[in-house]
């Protein structure tokens, strides 16, 4: 059996005001997990504050997986709220820096034997490009939200760009974007710009546009999954990469995967 590992700082988010509540991509791709493939040998490794794990510790061990944790100076923090289709996000509070010595030390321990590694980046600041490279040189096939490549370190109002070392897309095996952040990485969303990122496998998520999938010399266009209704899309991102890279670990092609990760978004993020 194939075995993952997700890796990265747990979160606590205030959603348009309502009370904190836990969040971050280990948190969101392990629920992903939970309901598509619960028998899967799945290694949940994250950090947080001490004082902030009776909040989230209990719920993420609930889900089964095995759960590595290691204590942290502090939680990163976010709030925000939607206007239409736009997220409005605040860093409240930074979270640790993942280094080579994590590598080396207990998180290389946790994720040894994994083929694939979820890079749950939420800022430029959790993953530098040094610890990348430790984590690429161990074989594991690293696959990255481009959220956690764009986000400025730094506490205030959300700030995106482009400042990014490019040797850090060579460490990549699949990078998931959407267009804003195609945009700050590589100038647009056409599939000769993805290319020249040089990342093996680029999914291009495009909300009701559905998405746009670079696999080697091949693109494939997803058609999106209607929903009617409200919707909550906090965690689509992550929940679609996740999906997206469990049907490619199955044996999936670009197209399918992109196409069944597009239905199980739709049925979670539905109000």
């Amino acid at each position: 059996m194939m075995r993952v590992a997700i890796v990265g700082n747990l979160a606590l988010d205030a959603v348009a005001g309502t009370p904190e509540r836990p969040g971050g991509a280990v948190w969101y791709c392990g629920h992903a997990l939970r309901t598509l493939a619960p028998e899967l040998d799945v290694t949940l490794v994250c950090r947080c504050a001490a004082d902030d794990a009776p909040a989230i510790l209990p719920s993420l061990e609930a889900l089964g997986f095995p759960v590595v944790w290691r204590p942290a100076e502090s939680t990163i923090r976010f709030s925000f709220h939607y206007e239409g289709d736009e997220r409005i996000m605040r860093i409240e509070a930074l979270a640790d820096t993942w280094t080579p010595d994590d590598v080396s030390g207990w998180a290389g321990s946790a994720i040894a034997g994994a083929d694939w590694v979820v890079v749950g980046a939420l800022n430029r600041g959790d993953f530098p490009l040094e610890t990348m490279a430790a984590l690429a040189a161990r074989g594991h096939r690293l696959i990255v939200d481009a959220q956690g490549l764009v986000r400025r370190a730094r506490v205030g109002p959300l700030l995106v760009d482009g400042d990014v070392d490019r040797a850090i897309f060579r460490q990549l095996t699949a990078l998931k974007l959407n267009d804003e952040e195609a945009v700050q990485l590589c100038g647009g969303t056409d599939p000769e710009a993805l290319a020249s990122l040089g990342v093996p496998e680029v999914i291009l998520t495009l909300g009701s546009q559905g998405a746009v999938i670079l696999s080697g010399d091949e693109t494939t266009r997803v058609p999106a999954v209607p929903i009617d209704g409200p919707v909550d899309p906090t965690g689509a991102g992550d929940m679609f990469l996740m999906a997206y890279g469990l049907a490619r670990l199955r044996g999936e092609d670009p197209a399918t995967a992109g196409l069944a990760a597009s239905r199980f978004v739709s049925t979670i993020i539905a109000r």
